[in-house]
């Protein structure tokens, strides 16, 4: 740290930094919101962002990991691609973008990604979980959904599709991520699909799908867009303020939500039994052949 950046970060004043949240939450709020921890697994697409968006929401501490570094390929939506980023790991560019708005945060880094042998360290003292892991990696995905679950910890994904998000809460007492999705025993295809389905029951974001050749779950390949990975944070950040505060309304599966702002459509979705719902398993079909037809 130089000079400068010591005497920026000396001057730092936290209730002035967030006193424009206030009104939307209480002061006390705002002092709960600094003594929180949210833990979120992948600084890429929806992760990146949604780091700086609870930073600037004023939480105070975080638990953060990623083993991967920054390429060409994410500069279409990733808060850290940057030309000055390139090759440089991810969670210290967006640790060091996440000091520049909060430089009194708490934050643990797991540089090496997340496996059995650091979950609970990773987890620790944790108030809340976002789930911005890359989309296919399930077999952790399951792992870290299953301990949170175990700690009585409530664990949010939003799935960035097309130009929308789908909001799925998995809370404490509630159906579990894998009651709900139905991952095990499945080959590699089979649990991409079913993550892509049980993500979006409402699949709005099928009907302007116009290239179908650009979606390879066998490659593990897929398109995004910045307006997906945005409208994200807005939903996964508003959780967190209901989750670590206490208010507000929460769905939680099997209910979720989906906004998709390319077709001006919000739906309430309800599917009891996750993907052994019959709605379910006749999507599934839908999207197999839809997807297989390119």
């Amino acid at each position: 740290m130089n000079a400068r950046d010591a005497g920026s970060a000396a001057s730092f004043d936290y209730d002035e930094a967030f006193s424009r949240n206030l009104g939307w939450v209480t002061e006390a709020e705002q002092a709960k919101l600094r003594q929180s921890r949210v833990c979120i697994a992948g600084m890429g697409g929806v992760g990146g962002i949604y780091l700086l968006t609870l930073a600037r929401l004023g939480v105070g501490a975080f638990s953060i990991a990623d083993f991967d570094t920054f390429a060409p390929a994410n500069m279409n939506r990733q808060a850290g691609a940057t030309v000055s980023s390139m090759g440089r790991p991810k969670v210290d560019v967006m640790l060091e973008m996440a000091r520049d708005i909060n430089p009194d945060l708490d934050v643990r880094v797991f540089d090496q990604g997340l496996d059995a042998s650091n979950l609970d360290a990773f987890l620790a003292d944790g108030d809340a979980y976002l789930d911005g892991l890359d989309f296919f990696a399930l077999d952790i995905r399951r792992q870290v959904f299953a301990r949170c679950a175990a700690m009585g910890m409530p664990a949010t994904t939003v799935a960035p599709l097309g130009m929308g998000a789908a909001l799925l809460n998995f809370v404490p007492g509630g159906m579990s991520f894998d009651d709900y999705f139905r991952l095990e025993d499945q080959t590699d295809d089979e649990q991409a699909l079913r993550f892509l389905v049980g993500l979006s029951p409402a699949m709005l974001q099928l009907r302007y799908l116009v290239d179908p050749s650009r979606v390879d779950l066998a490659r593990r390949r897929g398109p995004s867009t910045v307006i997906a990975v945005q409208l994200c944070s807005g939903l996964a950040a508003a959780q967190v303020i209901k989750l670590v505060l206490g208010r507000g309304p929460v769905v939680a599966a099997p209910r979720g939500l989906h906004f998709d702002a390319y077709r001006n459509r919000l739906k309430h979705t309800w599917r009891p039994g996750g993907n052994g719902n019959p709605m379910q398993r006749l999507l599934m079909n839908v999207a197999r052949r839809r997807l297989s037809a390119r």
